[in-house]
């Protein structure tokens, strides 16, 4: 006669534990992951208008710079998102605590989290406002009733998508740092 294997579970605490780092892992990682694809889409486009057109020196490039360095921050925020749905796959797996992630582990990569996520809202702010400023900038100069002379003055709608994908990305890394911070506070809760 053939031995059954028995899959037994781990105790309910440790359920519970994997099925919110499982959703908030995956809530966190498609939203974020959806944000940064627009932002990236609208980035692409203010950058493909710029070439096409004749204005030089706009300074809407110093908020693509912030933008593209609150990007990279935010591709590494989305990969820890992923991590959380891994560390719940491997709590629900194994049945013995000593092969299960580690929770010191856990907790820094956690923090590591907040703080690159922090990171990224700061260079998303950074971003935004050297876009807004320059769109003030242009808004100010332009001469109240009569016709723009010169085009460098015009508020392009390009120069709008800097502003509303650094927007994005600022929003993408809020909900990373709260999903992290959340999975913080709730590994706290269930291991005192």
């Amino acid at each position: 006669m053939l031995a059954k294997s028995k899959h037994t579970l781990p105790p309910p605490k440790i359920q519970k534990i994997a099925r919110t780092f499982r959703w908030y892992g995956w809530l966190s990682f498609w939203t974020q992951l959806g944000l940064a694809v627009s932002s990236i889409a609208m980035l692409i486009v203010a950058a493909s208008g710029k070439k096409f057109s004749s204005e030089t020196g706009t300074g809407i490039g110093v908020g693509v710079f912030w933008s593209v360095c609150s990007f990279l921050a935010l591709s590494m925020t989305i990969y820890f998102a992923f991590r959380y749905t891994r560390i719940a796959k491997g709590l629900l797996r194994e049945p013995d605590a000593h092969v299960h992630p580690r929770k010191a582990d856990t907790i820094q990569l956690l923090r590591f989290a907040v703080i690159l996520g922090l990171v990224g809202i700061l260079l998303g702010l950074f971003g935004a406002g050297s876009s807004l400023g320059v769109l003030i900038a242009k808004t100010i100069s332009q001469p109240p009733g009569i016709a723009i002379t010169n085009p460098n003055r015009i508020v392009r709608a390009l120069d709008v998508f800097v502003v509303l994908a650094n927007f994005n990305l600022i929003t993408a890394h809020f909900i990373g740092v709260a999903s992290s911070m959340w999975l913080l506070e709730k590994l706290h809760l269930h291991h005192h």
